[in-house]
């Protein structure tokens, strides 16, 4: 059996990793894998940050009871695969990121270590420690594997940009909200989600 891992100093911050080292790590640090690079993770996110998750959870989870698609929320491992390899074995993979929001439709990309394969729509809430680098890294990463629909919610600003992927694979700006707008999903087009509800206080 593999030694496992109990102190983020044990690693190499320069080095290149995989889901299987990955699942031998048991420190409090949370972390993601991005193409095998470690990307520390902000700390516990804060109470607005933890409402606004909770809200838009809400308002997915009324909508989706009853459907196909399944929604998941952090701590939740989505491992993506390098278009070059179609290998799902945990040695072959190198990207574990964990979106604050995931809803999968397709059933066989979920196992019980969580989902392998991009999801059909990401939501993630930005912190105060999320740096530029890092929202440039997810969004190119979620466009690059095929993520449908991809929300990104800024707090502090009340504001939520909506990508959609297009038939050229790339992310569009469908359209930015703020505030107390009411937007409809992209891929659920009957799905509407109310800002007011979403960032009262």
């Amino acid at each position: 059996m593999e030694q496992l891992i109990t102190d983020i100093s044990q690693l190499d911050p320069n080095g290149i990793y995989t889901y299987a080292d990955y699942l031998r790590w048991r420190f409090e640090e949370r972390i993601e894998l991005i193409k095998g690079k470690i990307f520390k993770m902000s700390p516990a996110p804060s109470a607005k940050h933890q409402h606004i998750a909770a809200q838009v959870q809400g308002l997915l989870f009324i909508y989706l009871r009853g459907k196909s698609c399944k929604l998941y929320s952090a701590p939740f491992d989505v491992r993506l695969l390098d278009k070059k390899k179609t290998s799902r074995a945990n040695g072959e993979v190198y990207t574990v990121v964990q979106p604050d929001i995931s809803v999968i439709c397709d059933k066989s990309k979920i196992d019980e270590r969580g989902c392998i394969g991009a999801p059909d729509l990401i939501v993630e809430i930005l912190s105060p420690g999320n740096s530029k680098k890092e929202i440039k890294t997810k969004y190119a990463l979620y466009e690059e594997n095929g993520v449908r629909e991809y929300w990104v919610v800024y707090p502090s600003e009340q504001s939520l940009f909506q990508f959609v992927l297009n038939n050229e694979e790339k992310f569009v700006l469908k359209a930015a909200f703020a505030e107390d707008e009411v937007f409809n999903a992209h891929i659920f087009p009957d799905l509407q989600i109310d800002l007011a509800e979403v960032f009262a206080e």
